[in-house]
């Protein structure tokens, strides 16, 4: 099965059951040490600035309510270089719209746009 050497992972969504069914398959996965959990853009924003979490690799949504996915880049691109330069950023979405599409690969920040739900094959080809 996966098994990656990340160390934190930080899981942006405000879905219950979707934060849940990533959950086990990360941890199943052996995907990352930690895997955090934050609600929303802000939360996570404000855990990153505070250097709460310094995470490795992070899996957003796109449509949360307060601050959507493409909030949380606009953010995200105000903070310092030292707490962005690390994370690997995953566009983790339900959408089927070609604009958001479109717009996470031309985002400088996300490695890759991620169909729900997260399945092992996918944790494979991000470890390999």
């Amino acid at each position: 099965m996966v098994s990656c050497c990340y160390k934190v992972c930080l899981l942006i969504d405000d879905n219950f059951i979707d934060n849940y069914v990533t959950r086990k398959i990360l941890q199943t996965g052996n995907f990352a040490d930690e895997i955090i959990i934050c609600q929303s853009g802000a939360e996570a924003i404000e855990c990153i600035r505070d250097k709460n979490v310094r995470p490795d690799v992070i899996f957003l949504d796109i449509r949360m309510p307060m601050m959507d996915g493409f909030e949380f880049l606009q953010e995200y691109d105000k903070l310092d270089e030292m707490l962005k330069a690390h994370p690997k950023i995953f566009m983790l979405s339900s959408s089927l719209d070609p604009i958001d599409y479109r717009l996470s690969s031309q985002n400088k920040y996300i490695t890759q746009f991620i169909h729900k739900p997260l399945t092992y094959k996918v944790l494979e080809s991000i470890c390999s």
